[in-house]
């Protein structure tokens, strides 16, 4: 029979300094919990997105390739190479009369298109010995989309734009033009001058060409449109603000609009930016040169663009990176709503179809 235990064959007490250890270990399996949590926590929160200031969304850096070289690329979209950007934020949405209209009303801003032509300046984008035009021609005003009656020919782009004096952002037609109904359309004719001094007052800055054309791409490397390859039609996939019917004539409006659109009309890409295809051009921070791409190799990390401006067709003309198309392109004229589309307008010019959006850093 197994011998009991008397009390005095207890095992004795455990002393002060064992308490003391015993107590310690909930304390360290608590510690080592918090500080798990804590971080696996902030692991959490660095690869969560960050909140984006209001109307701005998050585009995050990655690596795309940046130009064109399918059946659509133009010279200017060559070659295609790799391109690596960092993140920053972007304006969902293109710059809307409204908020254009509260920056000019806080700062008394003149925009290019309200003041007269500056001739001394002007010429030097003219071969010497332009002779100086007449008077009325260096009045305020803007070019504007007038559609002609019937077909015109492809080359002669007068046929379809008209210096009008007395257009600008307010009056986008010009004279007897307003802005009634149209609060949340972009502003159009916006000097490049005009929408960096914008982007400066809402602490923001215009995007570069590349962070534009990564953001466009909505995470889609190498597609043909925003959206993916299936391109619009004039009855059918409507994607974006562009041309239905024949250019620059007639518009069966199939997409409800003749000119531009109220901004998010459409769906957003796959980082939730509307319009980076149709509805206005924007504007970009680079120096246009039709022959950008040409010298980069390897992968350019977060190019700014070149020193210096060059399009062959008017080698005396400052000019700085359009990006997104417009309202005016269609398959048999132009397809500039893809990601990859590019040109160059005047600094001081400002046109029916030309806006901007803004990006700012984290």
């Amino acid at each position: 029979m197994p011998a009991r235990h008397r009390p005095d064959d207890r095992p004795p007490a455990p002393g002060p300094a064992r308490v003391a250890r015993d107590r310690r270990w909930p304390l360290r399996l608590g510690l080592l919990a918090a500080a798990f949590g804590i971080a696996y926590g902030a692991t959490s929160l660095l690869d969560r997105p960050p909140v984006a200031p209001p109307g701005m969304v998050w585009v995050p850096g990655g690596e795309f390739v940046m130009g064109a070289d399918g059946e659509t690329k133009q010279k200017n979209e060559l070659p295609a190479h790799p391109v690596r950007v960092g993140g920053f934020y972007m304006d969902e949405a293109e710059v809307t009369n409204a908020q254009f209209r509260a920056f000019v009303a806080a700062t008394g801003y003149v925009t290019t298109a309200e003041k007269p032509v500056n001739w001394d300046e002007l010429k030097k984008q003219f071969p010497p010995g332009t002779p100086k035009p007449p008077e009325e021609r260096l009045a305020p005003g803007s070019l504007v989309f007038t559609p002609p009656s019937t077909a015109v020919p492809f080359n002669d782009m007068t046929r379809w734009w008209t210096w009008t004096a007395g257009a600008c952002w307010r009056h986008p037609e010009g004279p007897g033009s307003d802005l009634s109904g149209r609060d949340d359309h972009p502003v159009v004719h916006v000097s490049w001058d005009d929408a960096t001094a914008y982007a400066k007052w809402a602490g923001k800055r215009l995007p570069t060409e590349a962070e534009w054309e990564f953001a466009a791409r909505g995470g889609l490397d190498r597609k043909r449109f925003p959206w993916g390859d299936d391109p619009p039609t004039d009855t059918g996939n409507l994607k974006a603000n562009v041309w239905q019917g024949e250019f620059p004539h007639r518009n069966t409006r199939a997409d409800g609009w003749d000119r531009t659109a109220p901004v998010k009309s459409f769906p957003p890409n796959g980082y939730g930016l509307y319009d980076v295809g149709g509805n206005v051009w924007e504007w970009c921070a680079d120096w246009y040169r039709a022959d950008a791409y040409a010298g980069r190799t390897g992968v350019a990390a977060n190019p700014k663009g070149p020193d210096t401006f060059w399009d062959p067709n008017e080698p005396l003309v400052p000019k700085r990176v359009n990006r997104g198309g417009s309202f005016l392109c269609h398959v048999t004229y132009c397809e500039s709503y893809r990601p990859a589309a590019r040109r160059g307008t005047g600094v001081d010019t400002g046109m029916s179809h030309i806006g901007f959006r803004c990006v700012k850093d984290r």
